[in-house]
C-alpha cells in the first residue's frame, strides 16, 4: 500500500520524505491556507522534495468551465501534480475530459461506493474515500473502502483506492486489511506508525547491555 501525507505544511514533507517511504502528499485548500505560503509555490515545492511521487492539487472552483480553466493551470506546473476534484455533477464530468486529455485526477469528498463507482467510471486515477468524517457521525467509515476496493477490482477499473481523512493508526490497519492501493494521513499519524512500546523496550535492553559489556562499533586503533 502506498502511503501518503495529507498536509501543506512543507516542513512535514521533508521530514516524511526523509524516511524513505513516501509516495506522494495530498493537499487541500484548507491545508494550503494553513501553510501561509502561496498555492503555486507550496506545491512546486512539494514536488521538488517528492521525487516521483503524486502530489494532489485541488481545484476551487465548483462549475465545470471555471473547474477546467483552474485544473489545466494547476496541471502545468509540473508532471508530478494530479489535479484533486471534488465528487459533484460538473466535477465528474472534469474528471472525464482530463482522463481523455492523460491527465491524472484525484476524486475527493467520496463518502459511499455509488459515488465512487461514478468516479472510477470517469477515470479517475484515485478515488478518495473519507473514512474519519464517517465515523465522527456513528457511521462505518471503513465500510465504503471496502466496498469500492471491491468494485473496481470486480469491474477491473483503473483507479486506485485512496483512504483518506485518516485519524490514527488502526484507519490504517484497516485500509492494508481492506486492499486500499493508498491510505494518506496527517504527519502525526504517520510519525506514530513507528512506535510500539515493545520496541522501544526492547531497545534500551540492547543498548543496556552493550554499554555493560564496554563494547564499541569502531575498535581503537592498537599502537
Amino acid at each position: 500500500m502506498k502511503l501518503f501525507v495529507d498536509t501543506g505544511d512543507i516542513e512535514e514533507v521533508r521530514k516524511a520524505a526523509e524516511w524513505g517511504v513516501l509516495d506522494g502528499v495530498t493537499t487541500n485548500p484548507t491545508l494550503i491556507a494553513k501553510s501561509g505560503a502561496g498555492f503555486r509555490e507550496t506545491v512546486l515545492k512539494i514536488c521538488d522534495l517528492v521525487p516521483g511521487g503524486a502530489i494532489s492539487a485541488e481545484v476551487v472552483a465548483t462549475s465545470y468551465d471555471e473547474m477546467l480553466r483552474e485544473a489545466m493551470e494547476i496541471h502545468s506546473g509540473h508532471d508530478q501534480i494530479v489535479v484533486k476534484v471534488p465528487l459533484i455533477r460538473d466535477g465528474v464530468r472534469l474528471v472525464k475530459t482530463l482522463s481523455d486529455k492523460g491527465i491524472r485526477t484525484n476524486v475527493t469528498l467520496v463518502f459511499s461506493v455509488t459515488q465512487a463507482m461514478l468516479a472510477a467510471k470517469a477515470g479517475a486515477t484515485y478515488i478518495s474515500n473519507f473514512v474519519g468524517r464517517v465515523d465522527d457521525l456513528s457511521g462505518e467509515g471503513m465500510a465504503a473502502v471496502a466496498e469500492t476496493v471491491e468494485m473496481v477490482e470486480r469491474y477491473g477499473y483503473d483507479s486506485e483506492v485512496l483512504v483518506a481523512s485518516v485519524r490514527h493508526p488502526m484507519h490504517v490497519v484497516e485500509s492494508l486489511r481492506a486492499g486500499a492501493h493508498v491510505a494518506t494521513m496527517p504527519f502525526k499519524v504517520m510519525d506514530s506508525l513507528f512506535n510500539h512500546p515493545l520496541t522501544d523496550s526492547g531497545l534500551q535492553r540492547f543498548l543496556d547491555d552493550w554499554n555493560a559489556a564496554g563494547l564499541e562499533i569502531f575498535e581503537k586503533s592498537r599502537v
